[in-house]
């Protein structure tokens, strides 16, 4: 077990940073990965003009690199937003405006998994009010990624660095994707699984895994303190990987740390584990 027996992606938009977005899949393979995963690129904008989408995907195709996640428009991420599905008025209309973008560009590139980021709570309005639209969103969005072959990511995120988002706990996270099948029966709503937030949250992993990884559509990590790579921190990240291939969760691990530079911060990672199998 350990290591070599994950199937890692890097997280490009938030390794290799110091490139454009069209040279950071090359700059993956250059490393020795053949998995990748976005949030959404264009922070500006849920509906970028085609030529722009389809210059992504041949960069992707071109490094001979796979998809294999990719956010749904989130506001300014990274910045002060953590999504839009929850946002009443001009977000939630971007975010609508981008699910069927979203879902194309996934199915364009084979990518299985887009991530919805719920929204944080906005002053004046009724969490109650908040939770009815995002549920209303969520639906649409499970069933545009269903039309594509693709699950729907529901992520938990950590309450120290987003105190303003609602889903701060695994439990919470789960609620939410257990309410999406309910309300599709599509059963296509999975919970993405971070280890770095759920361990800011201080939560017990080896709970959370064996409680939910059957729940489980994707995998993201970063040691703690710090969000760096594996290593760095205190986080048993080789022992808790292992724990969740034992609870039978087979997708990919998503590398979604901090490093000043990328190529280097592998270091961890053997150059034979490297290629998603």
């Amino acid at each position: 077990m350990g290591y070599s027996d994950q199937r890692f992606d890097v997280n490009l938009s938030i390794l290799f940073t110091e490139l454009p977005l069209l040279e950071r899949p090359a700059a993956a393979a250059a490393a020795g990965f053949t998995a990748v995963e976005l949030w959404w690129p264009w922070i500006e904008t849920p509906t970028p003009a085609q030529s722009e989408l389809d210059a992504l995907k041949k960069a992707l195709e071109d490094a001979g690199t796979q998809l294999v996640g990719l956010n749904f428009y989130a506001g300014q991420l990274p910045g002060p937003d953590r999504g839009a599905v929850s946002v009443p008025g001009e977000e939630s209309d971007r975010f609508r405006a981008n699910i069927d973008v979203a879902a194309d560009f996934a199915a364009s590139v084979g990518c299985k998994a887009l991530n919805a980021l719920y929204g944080n709570r906005v002053e004046g309005v009724d969490p109650a009010v908040q939770d009815e639209l995002a549920l209303e969103n969520l639906v649409i969005a499970a069933r545009a990624a269903d039309r594509v072959g693709a699950v729907l990511l529901i992520e938990t995120l950590n309450k120290p660095e987003s105190p303003l988002y609602p889903l701060v706990s695994a439990p919470a996270g789960i609620e939410v994707v257990d309410k999406v099948n309910a309300a599709t029966g599509l059963g296509n709503a999975k919970f993405l699984l971070d280890l770095y937030h759920l361990a800011m949250n201080d939560e017990d992993l080896s709970e959370v895994i064996e409680k939910y990884a059957a729940k489980t559509g994707h995998v993201q990590i970063a040691d703690k303190p710090g969000r760096g790579a594996p290593g760095t921190g205190e986080l048993p990240l080789e022992d808790l990987l292992d724990q969740l291939n034992k609870a039978g969760y087979e997708g990919y691990v998503g590398l979604e740390y901090k490093a000043a530079d990328a190529a280097a911060s592998f270091a961890w990672l053997p150059a034979e584990a490297r290629p998603a199998k």
